[in-house]
């Protein structure tokens, strides 16, 4: 049994708009510390793991820990009817998930979604040994996509010991873009080793739209291994791997 209340719906519209973005049904592991998912997309190539503490709710009366799976994607369009000032209600009612919005005249909008057994073995992390961390603010990141998308459906990330670099190439033509450490554009830059990888486009702006865009964004590389993307909404933390593109 648990009753979980966020005092801006909103807010777990937009984390949840994390997660719908690459899977569209998951498990949600609920406990007396906080809220976990971690989920592989349809095609395999990507998986994100989401948490969130239980300090980030208004209420949150666990009994015993539930896995609660859920089509997500009906979720996140229950979700998107938030509208300003609604306190949001989640709690389990049977083999339902009841969710009910708080109106600040006390107005009420309920809905239930049924739970699902989703029927899959725990998705781990893959483990890799990173040589490259860069972090930049969300903004910068979509911009760089964005500028990539002109020419390619794939962007190359390399790095070295002083620079961040961009290379995306297509029958349109080539970008390079380069940025070097300790900028407005990078607010870290660490190099164990010099790396380089490609990746595909579509997948990246997915796991990014939900970025805030004053959020710091953590991009962890290797070469020709899948990346690591990190990123936070308020309280609630995400993290996202990507197979990289590789060329025959």
């Amino acid at each position: 049994m648990f009753e979980i209340k966020i005092d801006d719906a909103r807010y777990w519209k937009n984390c949840v708009e994390s997660i719908v973005s690459l899977v569209d049904e998951g498990t949600f592991n609920i406990s007396k510390e906080g809220i976990m998912l971690k989920a592989m997309d349809p095609s395999g190539i990507s998986m994100v793991s989401f948490s969130m503490p239980s300090k980030a709710f208004s209420k949150y009366d666990v009994e015993k820990p539930s896995a609660v799976g859920l089509n997500i994607d009906n979720l996140s369009k229950i979700l998107a009817t938030a509208r300003d000032g609604e306190q949001l209600l989640m709690k389990d009612s049977g083999n339902k998930l009841a969710i009910e919005f708080i109106g600040q005249n006390n107005s009420r909008r309920r809905y239930k979604l049924p739970i699902l057994d989703v029927k899959k073995e725990s998705d781990k992390e893959p483990k890799i040994a990173f040589e490259s961390l860069v972090e930049m603010k969300g903004d910068y990141l979509k911009n760089i996509l964005k500028d990539a998308n002109l020419l390619s459906t794939y962007i190359g990330f390399k790095t070295d010991k002083n620079a961040f670099m961009v290379v995306a190439k297509g029958d349109a033509g080539e970008l390079e873009e380069e940025h070097e450490g300790n900028t407005d554009v990078l607010k870290k830059l660490e190099v164990t080793k010099a790396s380089s990888a490609t990746f595909n486009l579509e997948y990246l702006d997915r796991i990014i739209s939900a970025c805030p865009v004053d959020s710091s964004v953590s991009l962890s590389l290797k070469s020709e291994e899948p990346i690591k993307v990190n990123y936070k909404i308020g309280d609630a933390e995400l993290s996202y791997f990507l197979a990289p593109y590789m060329e025959n």
